[in-house]
């Protein structure tokens, strides 16, 4: 299985900011060998912002869990083709990239007054609660896990991460977390949900999960849009790592892709 990629792009002013388009990567989840041995993952992206520590501490993203958090924006986009050769396409690539950095700088932030561990605990329930309807079920979250070789600790990891961004979304931003039934009897008549052959009342506990999920990737996205001057981002595979794609380019000699 492949990931194809690349074309990395605009380098702006002096936050030494990438955005990073679409990459080509070769999938190297740990499959094992005869003799027992796996392949080994590679650091994909290094990324900093002052939220995290600035520049003395960077973060990084390993091909694999890129390739994993991909695979789950292709599920649950409605507008995938199903019979694609590729499991995901660089925009899914673009969106999980964005999707990550935006969940680590929010869950990296302070929240007042501070989760408790039961609070978190609950949020990552629910983070997978509104995954799995997301992109289909159970089931298929866990054919996720398994083609991409996650291992259980990487993935309550991920969901944790998206736990902790949420609490602070909902505390510090505004409330979406608790939608009101009213609320919910709103969306069920107004929005495009899939869940119109159900009467309210069938589709409530879906509808919440759903509505919830659907607020917290409009807020994530557009927290990342505004942090986007701040973060500096890398892509750490060499040129020709790239599929069918146009060479590296950096605009600003400061900002440095590898």
């Amino acid at each position: 299985m492949g990931l194809h990629v690349c074309r990395a792009i605009g380098f702006k002013r002096r936050w030494f900011v990438c955005t990073v388009g679409f990459f080509a990567l070769t999938s190297v989840a740990p499959q094992l060998h005869a003799d027992g041995a796996k392949h080994v993952d590679r650091t994909v992206i290094r990324y900093f912002a002052s939220e995290l520590g600035g520049a003395f501490s960077p973060r990084f993203i390993f091909e694999r869990e890129l390739s994993f958090e991909s695979r789950l924006q292709a599920l649950s986009d409605p507008d995938r083709l199903k019979d694609a050769s590729r499991p995901y396409s660089g925009r899914h690539i673009r969106t999980a990239l964005e999707r990550h950095i935006a969940e680590s700088l929010l869950a990296n932030l302070r929240v007042d007054p501070a989760p408790t561990e039961a609070e978190i605990a609950r949020q990552t329930e629910l983070a997978r609660g509104i995954l799995c309807n997301r992109i289909g079920g159970e089931p298929v979250f866990a054919d996720a896990i398994a083609q991409e070789g996650m291992s259980e600790r990487e993935v309550t990891n991920f969901l944790r991460r998206q736990a902790r961004a949420s609490i602070y979304l909902d505390r510090m931003i505004a409330p979406m977390l608790t939608p009101t039934r009213t609320e919910l009897r709103q969306v069920y008549a107004v929005e495009h949900h899939p869940f119109v052959q159900f009467s309210f009342e069938e589709a409530e506990p879906l509808l919440r999960q759903w509505w919830i999920g659907h607020r917290l990737a409009d807020a994530v996205e557009q927290f990342f849009s505004n942090a986007r001057q701040r973060v500096s981002i890398s892509l750490l595979i060499e040129n020709q790592d790239a599929v069918d794609s146009e060479p590296m380019k950096a605009e600003q000699p400061n900002a440095t892709t590898h």
